[in-house]
């Protein structure tokens, strides 16, 4: 059972909704109008309530996200792709032998015998018995780069890019100047949309044996690969930027907060009374993090230049919220005028980053504005 208390206070609560409905319309009642609502009940509008309330609630302030914490989402880049093929994926790979094997001379001629009916299948345009004829070779001669880096060019003209790369990476293992390896992999490569692989390999046969055939590939290749390199240097640098945007929003973030720590710790505008060394620990700790300038005044009750001093200091307070305003008293914290060997009244210490790094003795009001200012401004 609910509180006799409280039924009576809703008991209330309802009296007043009955003599005065807009009371609903208090922006603090607002959830118990939406669950009247969800119950079926009519609650009435009242033109400079309800709609006030709509209308403020409207103009309050947006915030949008902050988009540089967003993903960078890279666009496609616009390729030239009409003689990309499906890669042979499905396919077996092609017979490959033990290059330990030792060949002798009988089979190195043997092997030169089935090279010579390949070229004449290709001639022809029989393709798939130019590849059978150059497997036998390989497996007569599995050391010859020439032999793999001929069977991967009957592989391309079969439109078998995966096949056409193995041989010819075989190729260029037995021969790593083997132009024509270079030539076979990097035609494949372009087959299969691999742009910039394809353009460095037709690069470096080019380099080996240039022909006419490898221009016409590089003519293909190289736009596509510098298109794709541009991409990559242009999100490159939107990265860096977004890394140095989100870096100097972190470095922001991070001096605001040690911006209010400090305002929460050093009371901005007012002098601090410091009643013990522990005490003065904090809030110079609190001023080196905030790099703010630290003014130590010493005074005592008892002396008469001090209670000069005194209310130009607060004044000085005020017109320095930047700086840090400590007050000492000698008699109360002894230990603190004591570890700053104090020996006359007034002084004041200026502190920067917790060394000292001047000092003003007396009641000299120039050379303590003077000092302020020097300090102030300094960093």
């Amino acid at each position: 059972m609910m509180d006799p208390n409280q039924v009576a206070e809703l008991r209330k609560f309802v009296e007043q909704l009955k003599s005065n409905p807009s009371i609903l319309n208090d922006p603090s009642l607002i959830f118990f109008k939406d669950y009247l609502r969800s119950l079926g009940a009519q609650v009435p509008k009242f033109e400079n309530t309800e709609r006030d309330y709509e209308d403020k609630a409207e103009t309050k302030p947006r915030f949008s996200p902050k988009h540089d914490d967003d993903e960078i989402m890279e666009s496609d880049v616009e390729l030239d792709n009409s003689d990309v093929v499906e890669p042979d994926n499905d396919e077996p790979p092609q017979p490959m032998v033990d290059p330990s094997v030792e060949v002798t001379e009988e089979n190195r001629d043997a092997a030169q015998s089935e090279k010579s009916k390949a070229m004449g299948a290709i001639s022809q345009g029989k393709f798939d018995e130019a590849i059978d004829h150059l497997t036998k070779a390989i497996m007569l001669n599995p050391t010859s780069a020439i032999l793999y880096a001929t069977r991967a060019t009957v592989f391309i003209l079969v439109k078998k890019p995966n096949a056409a790369i193995r041989d010819s990476n075989v190729a260029l293992q037995f021969n790593p100047d083997s132009a024509k390896g270079y030539k076979a992999r990097g035609m494949a490569r372009a087959m299969l949309g691999q742009w910039e692989e394809a353009a460095a390999d037709l690069h470096v046969a080019s380099k080996l044996d240039y022909d006419e055939e490898m221009e016409l590939a590089l003519k293909k290749v190289e736009p596509n690969a510098k298109r794709i390199e541009e991409h990559r240097k242009k999100y490159q640098r939107l990265r860096k930027e977004k890394e140095l945007q989100r870096a100097e929003r972190e470095r922001r973030e991070q001096q605001e907060a040690q911006e209010r720590e400090a305002k929460a710790a050093l009371k901005d505008g007012q002098v601090i009374s410091i009643h013990s060394i522990s005490e003065l620990e904090v809030k110079t700790k609190a001023a080196k993090k905030a790099s703010r300038l630290v003014i130590l005044y010493f005074t005592a009750t008892w002396c008469g230049p001090c209670r000069y001093m005194s209310p130009l200091y607060s004044t000085l307070a005020t017109q320095h919220p930047r700086v840090v305003f400590l007050k000492v008293d000698i008699d109360e914290a002894n230990d603190v005028a004591a570890s700053w060997n104090i020996s006359s009244v007034p002084t004041f210490c200026f502190m920067r980053d917790g060394k000292q790094v001047d000092k003003v003795v007396g009641a000299d009001k120039g050379s303590l504005e003077q000092k302020i200012a020097q300090h102030s401004s300094s960093k």
